[in-house]
């Protein structure tokens, strides 16, 4: 009896059927994707007051208590929100007084400039110089000079920590020149498109707040509007700022002062070690503030957009915590 021989095309399909049930076993044994690593961030800004160089003064406590988290790599930037040091400084400022109590934190420092204490056309322009080491006595560079080379006062800069976008902008071109602060709207809007369109989760850090309180002294910066509108259309998560010598916490908040679920949690972090200021109105969008306590903000921001905070006291009974949920 004759054996049946395989019709044609038999082992082709034969082939063929292995080599689809070998990919879809490999597609089975394929590793997830590594999960992003969470950022560590400690920020303050309005840090250190005229001629302050002692070591138990609240300014000496925080440059003290953010530079050992430098050291032993408990963090991974350390964001200056301005006004650095105090009232006129110069070169000779930051390196006899800031630097003795603040310089160890350069290693992981990105920095954002102030109008008035940190920049003023005409007035104190050292800012800039100092933190790319070229002040007389100073050569050491902050983290994003490092990176970058010299960065002048005012000149935005973005940066990504993790699955994190922070766009940095300095308050002072609103009150120097206007027109450049408008020009950097734009600038804003397409840097944080560009960062939403790969999925990053975005932050903003602005010296002079928007949502705030008022103190005797500043009103919230109204005329930043343009911006704020601009973080509100890109559903910006977080954003930091000091200037009015306290603490706040705001709702997740748009650009019409409503508390909403997407909105950005502004936090103000102006407690470097200036002297305190009180409140003097109740916005209904600032959910927690105090003015007694100097301390910084650590923060931990997760890949999927989540973020939990602490404000760590070192000079006063005040504190803060909590954790925002990821954006559905």
């Amino acid at each position: 009896m004759q054996s049946a021989l395989p019709r044609p095309g038999f082992f082709r399909s034969v082939a063929t059927a292995a080599a689809a049930l070998l990919a879809v076993s490999l597609a089975g044994c394929t590793s997830p994707p590594e999960p992003v690593p969470d950022v560590r961030i400690a920020a303050v800004g309005d840090m250190n007051g005229v001629r302050a160089y002692e070591p138990d003064s609240p300014s000496g406590k925080n440059g003290a208590a953010i530079t050992r988290l430098v050291e032993n790599n408990e963090i991974d930037a350390f964001l200056g929100l301005g006004d650095f040091q105090y009232d006129r400084p110069t070169c000779d400022d930051y390196v006899k007084y800031w630097t003795r109590l603040w310089s160890g934190t350069m290693p992981k420092l990105y920095w954002v400039s102030a109008p008035n204490h940190d920049w003023q056309p005409g007035r104190n322009e050292d800012l800039d110089n100092f933190m790319n080491g070229e002040c007389p006595g100073s050569t050491a560079k902050a983290a994003i000079n490092l990176e970058r080379g010299f960065i002048g006062n005012g000149e935005p800069y973005s940066k990504d920590f993790g699955n994190w976008h922070f766009a940095f902008l300095s308050s002072a071109h609103w009150r120097y020149d206007p027109p450049k602060a408008r020009e950097l709207t734009t600038w804003l809007d397409q840097d944080l498109a560009a960062a939403q369109a790969v999925g990053k989760h975005l932050a903003v850090v602005y010296h002079e707040p928007y949502f705030t309180s008022n103190t005797d002294e500043h009103e919230r910066a109204t005329d930043h509007k343009p911006w704020i509108d601009v973080m509100w259309k890109h559903r910006v998560r977080l954003t930091l700022s000091g200037s009015q010598h306290n603490y706040e916490r705001s709702c997740p908040v748009n650009n019409a002062d409503r508390c909403v679920s997407d909105g950005m949690t502004a936090f103000q972090v102006s407690t470097g070690g200036i002297g305190l200021r009180p409140f003097t109105n109740s916005p209904t969008y600032i959910l927690k503030r105090f003015s007694d306590t100097h301390g910084f903000l650590r923060l931990t921001l997760h890949g999927n957009g989540s973020f939990d905070w602490n404000f760590v006291p070192t000079s006063g009974p005040s504190t803060d915590s909590g954790t925002r949920s990821a954006p559905k």
